[in-house]
């Protein structure tokens, strides 16, 4: 029997040839797709991503950094970065769901007093918005209710408020108001700084932003991811905060006293101090008024009384050629533009210390015999005869006294400050000579000071080839050519300290937010610009001008003390305007110069300003009689009964303008921010609160208040000398009275008009 064939179709050969090309095509599908994504990804990877992306909700938040802080030589705070929050509305999150509305309408109204309506009619014309800043600048304790309402997780959470959250952020603080405003400098809205060391440190002190982002689902859930921010360095200056309060109290006193005197307008165009570590280069005092809140930069009451510029930032002159300028009145500032505005504001706010150039008049001289002696073109016991003038290139060139000083030697030169003396030195130097000194004591170049502004002296004074007789003959007594305050004194530290010439610095150490020292900065020698044999004469010769007979500088010294200095007068240009810089340039204690202070008064508002160097030297006195019992240096000198009586008196009135120690003080105190006025620190107590309502530094607690008390005697013990201080002024225990306050006046020597001269 024959078997049957199966109906079942066989695997044929073909089919499998069918097969095989079937899945070889596939294949190359599928590669000729890869290498297509591939080719995407490359190319056009970002505009695909930058499509999807556009189609989810993706949230992206820059963190802050904390600018970092700035502070005195003992640790006290001078400025700081408090957080603060901004209050956002997201409308689209809120308007999600009818039952958030009310809820959430309900906390911002009743917590940050928002008006409703707004909010509501914000929502109804902005329902897509996710951005808006209901509020600015919170603090934590004005947020923390609310916070703790939308964090899921808390106790006080109420999942029914949506739609808001706050921004955290930053806020520049200064808590001691204008102290220290030229050196400190404020920052703009966007956190960058502007003058002094916020400038000049910006990149110090600014750290780098962090990021927070994610993508949100419609639950607007979020997967974040956070790069923190990294805080900026902060810098601790050589700055000390107690004779930083003395030099800027003073100033104020001085303005207080001949503001609005023969004219409108402040007490003088700018009256300037700085005080400088003879031995480092370190400043540890600089101020010029007048002063302005750092907290409120933008304060119009500061400008009152200043001489006004234009909206090129140039000087508005008077109606005469005697006026010293158009000085800022109430009627004027309603009456600025936008742009004289600002430029009045760039006055107020650069330093006059660093930034303005005049002639140095006479306290130019020691520089002169300074240079003779080290030359070689004097010995020092050289005497010339003055009769009142000298004829160099066609020209009587008068002295102070017209009539004559006489027979004058080197150093009664310098006590009386005798043109005729200097010029006669000047030409045993000659030009070569003298016009190489001039750059080695620094005329003419900057100091490179860590503050930003310094004034570029540069072709205000004159090289070899284009001085003559005549300018080297004014030029020995400080006319003819320009120099600025930290010019001058950091040359004169040079001139008594043997002769090194130490670059002027502000800051001493920079530190990281842990607080690790990143930085020393320590002091640093850039030349040697006369011997310690010249030294030595120059601080002998300038001993005479406070402590001498015929001294011009006698009503500089502080009862108690052995001081050195010299006296300058400078009459300004056009000549013959009757228009004046006077000035004292000095150092403490006489047998060794520590402490060196300048203090520039830049035409003072009085009758006659070519015999008023007396402004100046007074006002050293006043500083230096508060000053050298703060930083311990001892009386040498027997009391009169009379500087006895007037220390009595001086001492019974007397309260140390205080400042904020610490940033936990700051925080403590009733701050107002930038816009809202000056800030006020920590409330004085009985007496002092008294007197401290008075004074402009009111609201202040000194540093050695803060110092542990001995039990036995009841007086502070300064942590870094292990001194008693007194309760009552922090002056070392022991001290009887405190040096002299006010001073004598003396005649001052008549200037002629063309000239300068004492």
């Amino acid at each position: 029997m024959k078997q049957k064939k199966s109906n079942s179709r066989k695997f044929t050969i073909g089919m499998k040839k069918k097969l095989v090309v079937l899945f070889v095509l596939v294949l190359l599908a599928f590669v000729g797709l890869g290498v297509r994504l591939i080719l995407i990804t490359k190319n056009n990877g970002e505009e695909y991503e930058r499509q999807v992306l556009s189609q989810q909700q993706y949230d992206s938040t820059t963190l802050p950094f904390r600018r970092g802080e700035i502070l005195d030589a003992n640790g006290t705070v001078l400025a700081y970065s408090e957080k603060v929050y901004n209050l956002i509305l997201d409308a689209k999150l809120l308007l999600r769901d009818e039952k958030y509305l009310e809820p959430t309408l309900k906390v911002l109204v009743s917590n940050f007093g928002l008006d409703a309506s707004s909010i509501r009619s914000y929502l109804s014309d902005h329902p897509s918005s996710q951005y808006y800043i209901l509020a600015k600048k919170l603090s934590y304790d004005q947020i923390a209710a609310v916070q703790e309402m939308i964090t899921p997780g808390n106790e006080n959470y109420n999942a029914d408020i949506q739609g808001i959250w706050f921004e955290s952020g930053y806020i520049r603080k200064y808590p001691n108001g204008s102290l220290a405003c030229d050196i400190i400098g404020f920052t703009s809205g966007d956190n960058n700084g502007m003058y002094g060391l916020e400038e000049y440190y910006n990149n110090v002190l600014s750290g780098t932003p962090g990021r927070e982002y994610g993508y949100l689902d419609d639950d607007s859930n979020l997967e974040r991811t956070t790069i923190p921010a990294t805080d900026g360095d902060s810098i601790v200056t050589t700055i000390d905060g107690n004779l930083q309060n003395i030099v800027e109290k003073y100033l104020k006193e001085f303005n207080d006293q001949y503001a609005n005197n023969v004219r409108q307008g402040n007490g003088a165009n700018n009256v300037g101090c700085i005080m400088m570590n003879v031995d480092t280069g370190e400043v540890l005092a600089m101020s010029s008024y007048p002063f302005f809140d750092l907290n409120n930069p933008r304060d119009t009451s500061n400008l009152i009384g200043m001489p006004s510029v234009d909206e090129k930032g140039n000087k508005v002159k008077g109606e005469s050629v005697f006026d010293s300028g158009v000085y800022i009145t109430e009627e004027m500032l309603a009456e600025f533009t936008d742009e004289q505005l600002y430029q009045n504001y760039n006055a107020l706010w650069k330093n006059f210390c660093i930034a303005d150039t005049y002639e140095p008049g006479s306290v130019a001289k020691p520089f002169t015999v300074a240079t003779g002696l080290e030359a070689g073109a004097i010995t020092g016991n050289e005497v010339y005869n003055c009769r009142g003038f000298l004829e160099v290139g066609g020209w009587d060139i008068k002295c102070h006294n017209v009539y004559g000083d006489g027979a004058v030697s080197v150093e009664r030169g310098i006590e009386i400050s005798c043109n005729v003396a200097m010029m006669y030195i000047g030409q045993a130097i000659g030009v070569n000579t003298f016009t190489k000194f001039q750059k080695d004591f620094g005329f003419g170049l900057k100091t490179n000071i860590d503050l930003a502004g310094e004034a570029r002296t540069e072709g205000l004074t004159y090289s070899a080839s284009q001085m003559g007789p005549t300018d080297l003959a004014v030029n020995t007594f400080g006319q003819g050519f320009n120099v600025d305050m930290i010019e001058m004194i950091t040359a004169y530290c040079s001139l008594i300290n043997g002769g090194y010439f130490y670059e002027p610095h502000v800051v001493k150490r920079i530190v990281n937010s842990s607080g690790a020292t990143v930085k020393n900065i320590e002091p640093r020698v850039l030349r040697q610009t006369v011997s310690q044999s010249t030294s030595d004469k120059i601080i002998q010769y300038c001993e005479s001008v406070v402590m001498g007979d015929e001294g011009t500088g006698k009503t500089a010294r502080p009862a108690g003390y052995r001081i050195i200095g010299k006296t300058g007068t400078a009459q300004t240009l056009p000549r013959g305007n009757r228009q004046y810089v006077v000035s004292f340039m000095g150092a403490a204690p006489a047998s060794d110069p520590k402490i060196a202070i300048y203090v520039v008064v830049d035409r003072p508002n009085v009758a006659d300003q070519s015999t008023s160097t007396r402004l100046a030297t007074t006002l050293v006195r006043s500083i230096l009689t508060e000053a050298l019992p703060y930083l311990n240096i001892p009386m040498t000198e027997e009391l009169s009964d009379k500087e006895i009586a007037e220390l009595e008196e001086l001492r019974e009135k007397m309260v140390t303008p205080a400042i904020v120690a610490n940033t936990e003080d700051a925080e403590n105190s009733e701050e107002t921010t930038e816009g809202e006025g000056a800030t006020e620190g920590e409330e004085a107590t009985s007496e002092e609160a008294v007197l401290a309502d008075n004074s402009e530094n009111s609201g202040r607690s000194s540093i050695w208040q803060s110092f542990d008390v001995d039990p036995d005697t009841g007086y502070y013990i300064d942590p870094d000398t292990g001194k008693l201080l007194d309760p009552n002024n922090g002056s070392p225990s022991g001290d009887d009275v405190l040096p002299d306050f006010d001073g004598e006046s003396i005649d001052e020597l008549n200037t002629s008009e063309g000239n300068s001269g004492e």
